[in-house]
């Protein structure tokens, strides 16, 4: 545990800026990665599924269904049509990894008890700013999902042992494995990681820019024109990797990802995602959509080899 005694830069304004104020104003498209990007993600995870997984899953009904499910969180972040929604389920989008780290690393493992920490250390500090809704519930929301995932798995598995119908089951698994895909896909994003994720703040020696566009532009309206699924499919390695522990492994994957912040401000200076920017700015977009995308396949399975294992038997409260 750090000392958080240690002074944290306040938020310009709390809720990640007021996010869901600015849900009113930003398109679609601003969202992760866009519409394109999430579906791309979703889509291509669920064609590199081994060729062991359930035979359901391999369905072009299933995975359209992956496909579609793909941008669906982001369906939900409309401010006028479901207030409440939006700010119970913005912060589960992103997580500034620099403020979180303050309270522990690696993270704290409960969604609770991170809430309960940081919540200590606002009034510690007497900044009602810090909150955890301004740092993020990534990692949380995606190992819940994960872990309704493999309960969904878990059950097809038991109806099919005991020769029952496993198609309410199979859908259910469809659904928790697009659900995933969305959270998944935002770890693979650096600016989902970070407390700058729309424009440089603090000392800029660099002279990156500060103007509150560079998330749109480079996750929504260049992914979306300039790469292509062939291009992604082609970074997912045909074999998954083994994973260990769904915490530790995506806490894993989003501290990569957080090596690129700064990255991206690099090749945004250098007018990479302008247009049909550069060669180097495809490049790296390509490599963090086929992250994802790999990300999402590998949870998947690992979901389907946790679920063999069964139930421990209820033992009541």
């Amino acid at each position: 545990m750090c000392d958080m005694t240690v002074t944290i830069t306040p938020y310009t304004c709390p809720m990640r800026k007021l996010l869901a104020a600015a849900l009113l104003l930003t398109p679609l498209t601003a969202f992760a990665w866009g519409h394109t990007g999430h579906e791309m993600i979703n889509k291509i995870a669920a064609e590199k599924l081994p060729a062991d997984m359930p035979k359901f899953l391999h369905t072009k009904q299933a995975i359209e269904q992956i496909q579609y499910m793909g941008p669906e969180p982001d369906r939900w972040r409309y401010f006028k049509g479901e207030p409440e929604l939006v700010v119970a389920q913005s912060p589960e989008h992103f997580i500034d990894l620099e403020y979180a780290w303050l309270y522990g690393k690696p993270l704290i493992r409960q969604r609770y008890d991170f809430l309960r920490q940081v919540d200590a250390q606002s009034v510690i500090q007497k900044n009602p700013k810090i909150r955890a809704e301004g740092i993020g519930l990534l990692p949380y929301a995606t190992t819940e999902i994960w872990q309704r995932l493999k309960a969904s798995m878990r059950n097809y598995r038991a109806l099919q042992k005991d020769h029952k119908n496993t198609r309410a089951a199979e859908a259910l698994v469809i659904f928790y494995a697009g659900w995933l895909g969305h959270y998944v896909a935002d770890g693979s994003q650096p600016l989902h990681t970070t407390y700058r994720y729309n424009g440089w703040e603090g000392d800029n020696p660099n002279g990156y820019s500060n103007d509150h566009k560079i998330h749109a532009k480079f996750e929504g309206e260049f992914v979306a024109h300039n790469i292509t699924e062939k291009e992604v499919a082609a970074l997912v390695p045909a074999t998954p990797t083994p994973q260990k522990e769904i915490f530790a492994d995506f806490e894993a994957y989003i501290t990569y990802t957080h090596t690129f912040v700064e990255k991206v401000y690099q090749l945004d200076k250098e007018h990479a995602f302008d247009g049909a920017g550069t060669p180097s700015g495809k490049a790296f977009a390509v490599e963090r959509v086929a992250a994802g995308a790999t990300e999402l396949r590998d949870l998947i399975v690992f979901a389907w080899e946790q679920s063999a294992t069964p139930e421990p038997p209820y033992k009541g409260d």
